[in-house]
Parts: structure tokens; C-alpha cells; sequence
């Protein structure tokens, strides 16, 4: 009854208002209204309740304890899980690694390939390995009319031993060469061709060692060497590293020396002189500190030469500047460096020949002041699989090496089958080289990888017309692949740019000559028909190049060889 009386109430004052409102006149009109500040809505800050409501129902009431047990017995059960078994997991089979192999090959022209390869342990620490080595071809290159076969065999071997505290390794070795001076100027009558003795043989036998320690004497090696050809040229060389490397302040120190003394005589000068000798001890300190430091790396060190003549030569005294530094730009993905190196570089009659096996047994030789050589460049990686690296580059070297033709004099009073226009000589000069260098290298897949290469060289000399016999160009690009489990296969192109030499006769006056730039076309297949086994086929100058390495030298046209090679232990 008391509500009703409220309800009533409420309803007649809703009423009232609503006839209040109705009596204005029904026409409410019109008006223009003009918004001068645009409408920029916003929302409001929501707020949340934080108050914990309370509960007021009568019909809330308290909770009541129950207690209870739990009346536990044995049920027999029949259920036996089963034991589980591990997946199987695919994957390829561990390739087996053996200690020795042998590899014998044959091809056109008479060529023969041998490499024998043995290593084996003898105690826990100690281990013996040998090298054989032999490659020998008959020649028989196309309109060449004095003997172009070859002839290289070696001998290397080495006793070393592996402790905790202590690396060191004994190693002994010879090498018996046979090349001849067949680049002959078509000029010569056959009877004076018939009296030409082009054949020079070379020898070179050497003991060396190195140790490496646990302490301040990381590592330190030591080699002689003895040279000796057909003609009685000897040289003696005996060459000592040892290093110290140490740290000052969380900073390594390093500390190199070298003894570097040659010594040699040749029989006669080209010219059918009297014999001659040469010799000389470098003596260097390189002292060095290396600074890392996150993302950069710097290696300061200063080189200090002194080079003693024994035989009519002059000694001197050098410096060189050896810092060196990187800085990683993005991570690996960039990484900037740059340096200056210079060093006394001893030149020697072995590696002349190394070099170029048609040189006289009349060379002079002198230590290479190599002043400095300045570089910058970036390096990195463009995607996980792919790196590459550029390269910008200035040297500057005192007394280079620079290989050049003897020509032929009618008047020579040495007639040896080396001074028909048919060996080489050495030229020192003065010679700066501005060269830029870039490389790409690629592994696609792990069955595929790729890769190439080029450098472009201006170069530049003081007394020399010409920097002889040193390219502007040279290129090169591989490709390897995995054909399958059993099959692979590769392929190599290189390019050589045009090079200048000099030619004369009694009868022609001397001139520049130009080499045409060259390229060689290699490729190979192989077969593995077992772990042990595998059968290779390899092609070499496939676009059968009739192009000269040096001046009046043609190289062999189309090689094939082919042959296999078989891995095994003791």
C-alpha cells in the first residue's frame, strides 16, 4: 500500500511536465548557425572502480566445513604399457678420413702425374709424414725445333711431435728439375740449331725446422737451403725466425727477428766472363703492438732492416713503416681496413728460377728495398653465402725485379745453349704500381661454390723503358660443383693481359715487344667409385691456346690427363 502511494505520485508529476512543455507555439522556427572552430573530438580518460563491491543478499550465507575420508584398496588391473622406441633419424652416412692416398695420372704430349702421400703416428705425440711428388712431360709443342720436355720431381719429408706445452717439427727434402731453353728466335740455320745444348737441370736439397712454445716463444723457424744447376751456379741460404709474443695491460706484444744470409757464385757472366759471387745478411727486428678494441683492431709496429754485402755490395741501413688496422662497419656484413707495410724482401737464384725456368745461369742478384705499400678496401659479406672483398693499393719498390730478355749477340764469346734469344735476364729498377683489386666468392649450396677475381695494375719506372713482363690485367673465376653423391666436376678460366719485353739480334736493333694477352681454359670431372677410390679426367688450355708465356715460348696446346687415385692406411 505504501508503494502504491509513491508510484501514483511520480506519475502525476511526469504529467505536469509534459503539458507544461507542449503549451510554447508549435512553430519553433528557423536559424542559421555557422561553426567557426572546427570539431576536434577526444575521449576521455576512462577510470576504473577500484572498490570491491559488497554483498548484502539475505540469502548469502556462511560456508560449512566438511569433513571426509578417503577409503583407499587395491584394484587389479591387466594394462601393460608399451616400452617406447626412439625415432629413426635420416642422415648421411660419416665419409671415412684415411691417412695416406696415392694418385697416378697420364696424358697427351707424354705427360705423366704421380703423388704419393703418407703420414703415419707414431706415438701419442709423435708423427712422420713424406710427400712424392713427380710431373713430367715429353713436349712436342707445334713448330718448335729445340727439346721442350720437363721434368720436376720432390722429396719432402717431415718427424714432428704435439704436447701440451710444446709443437715442434723436423723437415727434410730434395727436388731435381730438368727444363730446357727451347724458345729459339727462327733465325738460326739448322746446322747452328743442331749444335745448340738447350738442356739445364736444377737441384735443391734443405733441412729446416720449427718450434712452437706455450710462453713467450710462440714460434720460431729455421731453414738452409742449398741450389745448384747444371753450370756450376751454387747457392747457400740459411734463414732464422724466432718470435716473441707476450701482453702488457690486457695489450699483445709481439716481437719478430729475422736472419736472413745468402750467398752463391756463378761460373761465367753472359757474356763469357770470369765467375762471380754474391752475398748478403739482413738482419731485422719488427716489434709490434696490437690494440683491439670492440669493433676496431690495430696492429702499430715499425720494422728495422740492416742488410751487410759480403761480396762488393753495399750495406745499408732501412725503416719501415708496418701498421695495419680494420674496423667493423655493419658487423660482418662490412668491415673496413687499411695499412702500410714496407720490408727488405731477399731475392735469391732458386726463386728466380721458380719463377721463370728459362733464366740465365748469369743473373745478378740484390735484396728489393720495398719502401711502402699503401692499401685500403672493404670486406664482408653481402648475404650468408656470398663474400667479397675490394681492394685499393700503391707500392713503392726500390731495386724490383723485372725479367727480361737476353737477345742474341753473333760476337758472345760464350756459345752455351742459353744465349741464342733464348733465356732470360734480370732488370732492378725503381717501380711504383697503382693497382685496385676485387674478389667475389660464392658457395651456393654446399654442392656448389664459385668464385672470381680480377686485379688492374698501372705501373711506373725510372730507368726502364718499359715495367717488363708484369701484366695490367689478370682475371680469374672457378666453379666447383657436386653433381651428386658419386659425381663432381669444376672449371677454371684465367686471363692474362698484354705484357712488354725487349728483342735483339746482331742484326735487329733492340725493340719493345708486345705479348698478346692470353686466356687458359681448364676443367675437370671425377668419379668416386668408393671411399678409397676415385677416377678424374682433366682438360687444360681447352680453347687450345697457341699463346706465349714469355717471349718466344709457345705453351702446349690441348692436355688431357687422366687417371685415379686411391686413399688407404697402414
Amino acid at each position: 500500500m505504501k508503494n502504491t502511494k509513491y508510484i501514483l505520485l511520480l506519475t502525476i508529476l511526469c504529467a505536469t511536465q509534459i503539458g507544461w512543455a507542449q503549451k510554447k507555439d508549435d512553430n519553433i522556427g528557423t536559424e542559421v548557425v555557422n561553426v567557426v572552430k572546427p570539431y576536434t573530438p577526444s575521449i576521455s580518460d576512462a577510470f576504473k572502480v577500484k572498490e570491491t563491491p559488497t554483498l548484502d543478499d539475505e540469502d548469502t550465507s556462511k560456508k560449512e566445513n566438511i569433513q571426509y575420508n578417503i577409503f583407499s584398496f587395491p584394484v587389479a588391473s591387466t594394462f601393460a604399457p608399451a616400452k617406447g622406441k626412439a625415432a629413426n633419424v635420416d642422415k648421411s652416412a660419416e665419409e671415412k678420413i684415411f691417412s695416406n692416398y696415392l694418385t697416378l695420372g697420364a696424358g697427351n704430349y707424354g705427360t705423366i702425374n704421380a703423388e704419393l702421400f703418407i703420414t703415419e703416428n707414431v706415438s701419442n705425440t709423435d708423427y712422420f709424414g713424406g710427400m712424392l711428388r713427380h710431373n713430367s712431360t715429353q713436349g712436342g709443342i707445334k713448330e718448335i725445333v729445340l727439346d721442350d720436355k720437363m721434368f720436376n720431381t720432390s722429396l719432402d719429408l717431415t718427424y714432428g711431435s704435439r704436447t701440451k706445452g710444446m709443437t715442434w717439427n723436423a723437415d727434410a727434402g730434395y727436388q731435381h728439375q730438368v727444363y730446357n731453353w727451347y724458345g729459339n728466335y727462327p733465325i738460326f740455320s739448322d746446322a747452328t740449331i743442331s749444335t745448340i745444348d738447350e738442356q739445364q737441370t736444377y737441384h735443391t736439397l734443405y733441412l729446416g725446422g720449427r718450434l712452437g712454445l706455450d710462453n713467450i716463444l710462440k714460434e720460431s723457424s729455421v731453414k738452409f737451403s742449398r741450389f745448384w744447376d747444371k753450370f756450376g751456379s751454387a747457392e747457400n741460404r740459411f734463414v732464422a725466425k724466432p718470435s716473441l709474443e707476450f701482453d702488457i695491460v690486457e695489450q699483445k706484444i709481439k716481437a719478430d727477428f729475422v736472419l736472413d744470409y745468402i750467398s752463391g757464385s756463378f761460373d761465367q757472366t753472359y757474356n763469357g766472363g770470369s765467375s762471380y759471387k754474391y752475398g748478403f745478411t739482413n738482419f731485422g727486428f719488427q716489434p709490434s703492438i696490437k690494440i683491439n678494441k670492440a669493433d676496431l683492431s690495430i696492429n702499430a709496429g715499425v720494422g728495422f732492416f740492416y742488410s751487410a754485402a759480403q761480396e762488393g755490395g753495399e750495406s745499408k741501413f732501412f725503416i719501415y713503416p708496418q701498421i695495419t688496422g680494420s674496423y667493423k662497419v655493419v658487423g660482418d656484413l662490412m668491415i673496413f681496413y687499411a695499412g702500410i707495410e714496407g720490408t727488405l724482401q731477399q731475392n735469391s737464384y732458386h726463386d728466380f728460377v721458380q719463377q721463370n725456368f728459362f733464366v740465365s745461369p748469369t743473373l745478378g742478384i740484390a735484396p728489393t728495398d720495398q719502401k711502402y705499400d699503401v692499401y685500403a678496401g672493404l670486406k664482408g659479406k653481402l648475404a650468408s653465402s656470398v663474400s667479397y672483398n675490394i681492394r685499393g693499393a700503391y707500392k713503392n719498390e726500390e731495386g724490383k725485379a723485372l725479367f727480361k730478355s737476353n737477345g742474341y749477340d753473333g760476337f758472345n764469346t760464350n756459345t752455351e745453349g742459353y744465349t741464342f734469344g733464348n733465356s732470360f735476364n734480370v732488370a732492378y729498377d725503381k717501380v711504383r704500381t697503382l693497382s685496385f683489386f676485387g674478389e667475389l666468392k660464392a658457395d651456393f649450396s654446399k654442392n656448389v661454390s664459385f668464385g672470381i677475381n680480377g686485379t688492374f695494375s698501372s705501373f711506373s719506372t725510372d730507368v726502364e723503358s718499359e715495367a717488363w713482363n708484369l701484366p695490367a690485367i689478370q682475371l680469374a673465376t672457378t666453379l666447383d660443383v657436386n653433381i651428386t653423391d658419386k659425381w663432381y666436376a669444376g672449371t677454371s678460366l684465367f686471363f692474362v693481359g698484354e705484357r712488354k719485353d725487349q728483342f735483339f739480334t746482331d742484326t735487329i736493333p733492340v725493340a719493345t715487344v708486345t705479348l698478346k694477352s692470353y686466356f687458359d681454359l681448364n676443367a675437370h670431372v671425377g668419379y668416386k667409385f668408393s671411399d678409397r677410390l676415385t677416377f678424374f679426367l682433366k682438360g687444360n688450355n681447352l680453347a687450345n691456346q697457341d699463346y706465349q708465356r714469355w717471349i718466344n715460348y709457345q705453351v702446349q696446346g690441348l692436355q688431357v690427363l687422366g687417371g685415379a687415385s686411391y686413399k688407404f692406411d697402414f
